[in-house]
């Protein structure tokens, strides 16, 4: 392996890749070296943006470069199956979130890194934030006592009112390249988080709608809410919210305390208890380096072997889409799910 990991992008149709650019440009520790997309528009603007080699096809693309590693920005149908496709070449696979449209597509990738013996990293842009990494951390060391409610939201107007991409907005309204629709998409958030700190839940039960976007054929609108032996969680979605209030907080509701996680760069950590019940803020630490983005993420785990965050483990991932796959069933069948799903 060289000095620095030889990264390659598989797909460029999902628009966080052009969040991540920067990041990746400017790291000493890796090296964008190629990019795979059908889409010659966007094959131009990264050549353009970065000066990296570009590729139509995956076979071009393993046939001309040595990689280390990929980033994979599809559909998350097509997703699954390039990270699969990518393990198998050997290369380390960084994914973004949720994993996949369905429970079979991640377990497919997850099977083939561990055959592979590579990482496989699943990317939640809330993970690199220092406060909702800090909660984690006090949660873990029973700071709030025994939790028995996880509450995330994840609300804005719209996939094409946030300005996503025409590329991006063609999959997300898609059924079969999504998973869905507005639960895909963002109560994704609720049931990682509640997989990380809770586990996983004994029944499922979605509630999806499309209560203001006549024109899509996906649900803008939905719920899934988790039950536990003694815990509950509940993750929203929706891409019909006017204003931001409320959107990507997190509550933490423990037998000692509450937290509350303000989203986004800056975000406060505030804790409540009996002593201070209005709530006072948590002193947040500086991150190190390969907790602030998913590129030195994947180089540290690369490098030193230890497994990623437990926001980034593909066995998390893979289970909060369990979750995803049971809402789904739910809204679908019209009653709770339980879990495990049965082996199909």
């Amino acid at each position: 392996m060289s000095a620095k990991l030889r990264i390659g992008l598989l797909g460029l149709t999902h628009d966080h890749i052009w969040d991540h650019l920067p990041a990746l440009t400017a790291s000493e520790n890796a090296e964008l070296v190629a990019a795979v997309d059908p889409n010659e528009p966007l094959l131009k603007r990264v050549a353009n943006e970065t000066g990296c080699r570009t590729y139509e096809s995956l076979e071009q693309l393993a046939d001309a470069e040595e990689l280390d590693g990929v980033f994979v920005y599809s559909s998350n149908s097509e997703g699954a199956e390039l990270a699969t496709w990518a393990a198998q070449q050997g290369w380390h696979v960084v994914i973004e979130k949720p994993m996949a449209a369905d429970l079979a597509g991640a377990d497919a990738m997850v099977a083939a890194a561990r055959q592979a013996d590579v990482q496989l990293l699943v990317n939640w842009p809330f993970a690199w934030w220092p406060q909702l990494q800090k909660a984690i951390a006090m949660v873990s060391t029973g700071e709030i006592g025994d939790l028995w409610q996880v509450k995330y939201r994840a609300a804005h107007a719209g996939p094409q009112e946030l300005g996503c991409s025409e590329y991006f907005c063609d999959w997300l309204f898609d059924v079969e390249l999504n998973g869905g629709g507005a639960m895909m998409d963002y109560c994704c958030y609720g049931c990682i988080l509640a997989q990380v700190l809770l586990g996983s839940p004994s029944r499922v039960t979605g509630i999806a709608g499309r209560f203001r976007k006549d024109s899509l054929l996906v649900e803008d609108n939905a719920l899934i809410a988790m039950q536990y032996a003694r815990a509950m969680a509940t993750a929203e979605a929706s891409w019909t919210q006017i204003g931001k209030l409320t959107s990507y907080t997190t509550a933490i509701y423990g037998s000692e305390g509450t937290l509350l996680v303000e989203p986004r760069a800056g975000g406060r950590l505030l804790l409540a208890t009996a002593e201070h019940p209005e709530g006072e803020a948590v002193a947040v630490p500086a991150v190190p380096l390969h907790l602030q983005n998913p590129i030195e993420h994947l180089v540290h785990c690369v490098r030193t072997g230890e497994k990623p965050q437990p926001l980034c483990l593909d066995r998390n991932a893979r289970d909060a889409q369990e979750i995803l796959e049971a809402g789904r069933l739910s809204v679908l069948n019209d009653r709770a799910v339980s879990l495990p799903l049965p082996i199909v």
